[in-house]
């Protein structure tokens, strides 16, 4: 059996994890460029616990601006095997208001700037996502959150906009219609690359405000959401703690298969496949690529 490592990527307002024991900083180079800020390691519960601040220290990077890829990368390379994004977002349903945590189970993919894959030319790969989320690792987060008294919705649709921007009345309007249940600027393409690297992915969205469609709410500011973002944290803080004391040991295989979603795609004939692109794929795609 793998062991279990657990990687938190911690979204706006939490940029370190409290609780974590046995820290070390470490800074992994990646041949995808730049992640966002050194990994600190450490432990809770005994549990390994590897963490990185998605947008830094001091909230340095724009959504838009973040390495989605190089972060990924890392995460791999430190040996994670289950992932949970704790992301801010904004909702479209009158019964998630702020303070809310959702354990997502799809996402609609909205952004335009940014790399999506590791794949591409010399080396095509075709992963599923028709299934997003690890539902072992939802699982586990519902529990956890459960035995904490944090009242969660076990599932919703989360839209991922480009951003920095937040959404016109008419994009809120358009969403809202459309049944999603929150709105974002950080987990896709993080989710792709997470099942394209094989680790088990889950988002834990926390509902900051109402987004623009709701009368009360159709001038967000930051400053309102910083005042929601902190209490969040604290609840983050205990679901995370409670999800490494409770989590096994040894990483179960995903009944989706997210751990081994290479299995059938990558497509590229190995004559045809290109050199320089399989050395930067040594950690996302080392179990296939014979690393």
């Amino acid at each position: 059996m793998t062991s279990a490592v657990l990687g938190i990527i911690g979204g706006s307002g939490i940029y370190d994890l409290a609780g974590l024991r046995n820290v070390r900083e470490e800074t992994i180079a990646s041949p995808w460029g730049a992640p966002s800020s050194a990994l600190r390691v450490g432990d809770i519960a005994g549990l390994p616990i590897v963490f990185l601040s998605r947008h830094d220290k001091g909230h340095r990077l724009s959504p838009s601006d973040i390495n989605y890829r190089a972060n990924i990368d890392v995460m791999k390379r430190a040996g994670v095997t289950d992932l949970v994004s704790l992301s801010a977002c904004g909702s479209f349903r009158e019964e998630l208001p702020p303070g809310t945590f959702v354990l997502i189970d799809q996402f609609v993919d909205r952004t335009h700037r940014r790399e999506s894959s590791f794949f591409g030319t010399g080396c095509v790969a075709h992963v599923s996502m028709a299934h997003p989320v690890s539902p072992r690792l939802r699982i586990h987060l519902a529990e956890a959150a459960m035995a904490e008294g944090i009242a969660v919705v076990r599932d919703g649709t989360y839209v991922c906009i480009e951003g920095p921007q937040f959404s016109t009345y008419a994009e809120s309007i358009t969403y809202k219609n459309l049944g999603y249940s929150v709105i974002g600027m950080t987990n896709m393409p993080e989710a792709k690359l997470a099942r394209e690297a094989e680790i088990c992915y889950a988002t834990v969205a926390m509902v900051t405000d109402f987004d623009c469609w709701h009368p009360d709410h159709d001038a967000v500011t930051v400053q309102d959401i910083i005042r929601v973002l902190t209490a969040n944290a604290e609840k983050a803080t205990r679901l995370v703690a409670r999800l490494a004391k409770d989590f096994p040991r040894d990483h179960e295989p995903c009944p989706i298969g997210s751990d081994r979603a290479l299995d059938a795609a990558l497509i590229t004939a190995p004559e045809a496949r290109d050199r320089a692109l399989l050395a930067k794929l040594d950690a996302v795609a080392g179990r296939m690529l014979g690393k």
